[in-house]
């Protein structure tokens, strides 16, 4: 090979590292949002608001709030001193459900029907006694949910909803969370936006 050959994959290499690392790097979300959100209204100061069961939970919550923080930031909002000085009140949540995955729930096995390769009782059961020896979190699913609501806080009438959805082999972090948040509010207040719709977020270094 070449030295201008070798310069060439080394070049390629290189890309494919880097293109991958931007992957892994890289949160999309599925995103649904409604808005009335007046045309002339600015971004203006916030507030969190808890419901009784987030103020059960405090730490989970204010690691929450301080996710969406840096969302509703980057969407244009300050956060208020007190929620006296407010212009919109904001309410956040978040839940992530697991699911066991069976091997057996992919369709592979089953195509060929009733007496079909690997629906024989001398296939499946040695494959059967295989994967149930091993560990059970390589066969979990997770399913990541955020939403946002923006109410003014004069009247309290909704202006802004949003949901950001992803599924991954893991449950999540404060920073995946985050990017979901962002996600969620990216384009706001996203009037004419698409839905549902998917959104790519880079994670920070």
């Amino acid at each position: 090979m070449t030295a201008h050959a070798l310069r060439l994959l080394a070049a390629l290499s290189a890309a494919a590292l880097l293109a991958g690392c931007a992957a892994l790097n890289t949160v999309t979300s599925d995103v649904t949002t409604f808005s009335e959100w007046p045309a002339e209204r600015k971004p203006g100061r916030y507030a969190f608001e808890r419901l009784p069961s987030q103020k059960a939970n405090a730490q989970r919550q204010a690691d929450l709030e301080a996710a969406a923080a840096k969302a509703l930031e980057k969407a244009g909002f300050t956060a208020a001193t007190d929620a006296a000085q407010a212009d919109v009140i904001v309410q956040i949540g978040a839940r992530i459900s697991r699911t066991e995955i069976s091997p057996w729930d992919d369709p592979l096995w089953w195509r060929w029907g009733a007496t079909g390769y690997w629906r024989s009782p001398y296939w499946r059961a040695p494959r059967s006694a295989y994967y149930a020896g091993l560990h059970a979190d390589w066969y979990s699913r997770y399913e990541r949910n955020v939403a946002v609501l923006l109410r003014d806080r004069a009247s309290s009438a909704p202006l802004f909803e949003a949901h950001a959805q992803t599924e991954g082999g893991s449950s999540g972090d404060a920073a995946l969370l985050g990017a979901m948040f962002e996600a969620a509010l990216q384009g706001f207040p996203a009037k004419d936006a698409k839905n549902p719709r998917r959104v790519s977020v880079q994670l920070a270094p």
